[in-house]
């Protein structure tokens, strides 16, 4: 099969910039210290993929059916309703950190919140350094 594209790819858009543009002032500061967070967690500079998502690190898939590309080890997204974050390990190993990380829902691999202070940061913190780890085991650079 064919090598396909991801449909989100890094560009070099500023980051700093792309955060600038965010109108609500409390979401534009959350969305800086989220940035720092994941660049001090996964000692890689933040890049955006696609027009929306800021990426920290980068890893190779290859599934069985032959598809393979490259994505981010840990992201988010300022959207207009929630912060996402990109916790590409999942939720499942993380049951009693999910309890006391605060008001949060979650995807497959999303973490949607309001804002940072309806968050333990330390907590949040712990998930991304697991998820990263869980990523560096999975996908050795």
């Amino acid at each position: 099969m064919a090598k396909s594209q991801n449909k989100t790819q890094p560009t070099a858009q500023s980051v700093e910039e792309y955060l600038l543009t965010i109108d609500d002032e409390q979401k534009r500061n959350d969305a800086f210290k989220i940035k720092e967070m994941i660049e001090r967690l996964s000692g890689e500079p933040a890049h955006m993929w696609g027009s929306s998502i800021i990426g920290c690190g980068t890893y190779h898939y290859k599934y069985e059916s032959g598809r393979e590309g490259d994505f981010m080890r840990v992201g988010f997204a300022p959207r207009k309703a929630n912060l996402v974050l990109y916790i590409m390990s999942g939720f499942s190993e993380y049951d009693t950190l999910m309890e006391k990380l605060g008001k949060h829902k979650t995807g497959k691999s999303c973490l949607y919140v309001k804002r940072l202070s309806d968050l333990d940061e330390s907590i949040l913190e712990e998930i991304i350094t697991h998820s990263l780890a869980y990523m560096a085991e999975k996908y050795p650079e």
